[in-house]
């Protein structure tokens, strides 16, 4: 899956870390209980920061995966690397919980977008989700696959628009105007 932001790579990874952080994004992205980060390392040689973050999200998929699986939450854990030299922004995130029964990683990118690379940025993302052959979910892995796809793409479209909504303040209070 691809989207091109209309907004330099500068604000829009700015965006992607505040994300999580601004209170008026709690309704949109009701789906994140916590995100807390682990790790922070900048390294000096390469001038790649490097960050690992967990995050606590409700069970992914319909609600009636998590009455079988018996539980609401999910925790995840999320590296990110970021390289302002080349400017690029890379994100994967798994879930540690839950595993015995699903598997799911996401991966996102964030780079200038080739046709414009001062004013575009280009995020590539791709989610594998995976049903574990011996869970209690096995039987329905296809069906339960699918609505977890549906789901995350539910979620991904809700993290697009607040992003875009960041990068509108971002751009606006770089203007000096006030929102």
């Amino acid at each position: 899956q691809e989207h091109t932001y209309k907004d330099p790579w500068e604000r829009v990874t700015t965006a992607s870390w505040r994300k999580f952080a601004d209170p008026e994004n709690k309704s949109t992205l009701s789906h994140i209980l916590e995100v807390d980060t682990l790790n922070r390392k900048l390294d000096s040689t390469s001038g790649k920061l490097y960050t690992t973050r967990a995050i606590t999200i409700h069970a992914p998929g319909p609600w009636f995966i998590r009455r079988i699986i018996g539980q609401d939450i999910c925790h995840c854990v999320e590296s990110t690397v970021v390289d302002a030299n080349s400017r690029s922004m890379q994100l994967a995130t798994r879930n540690i919980s839950l595993q015995k029964f699903i598997e799911v990683e996401e991966k996102i990118r964030y780079d200038p977008h080739p046709q414009n690379p001062n004013e575009w940025t280009i995020c590539k993302q791709e989610t594998s989700i995976r049903i574990k052959p011996l869970s209690s979910l096995a039987s329905m892995a296809e069906k339960i696959e699918q609505k977890c796809v549906d789901k995350f793409q539910q979620n991904s479209a809700k993290g697009r628009e607040v992003m875009e909504r960041i990068c509108k303040y971002l751009e606006a209070e770089a203007s000096g105007i006030s929102i």
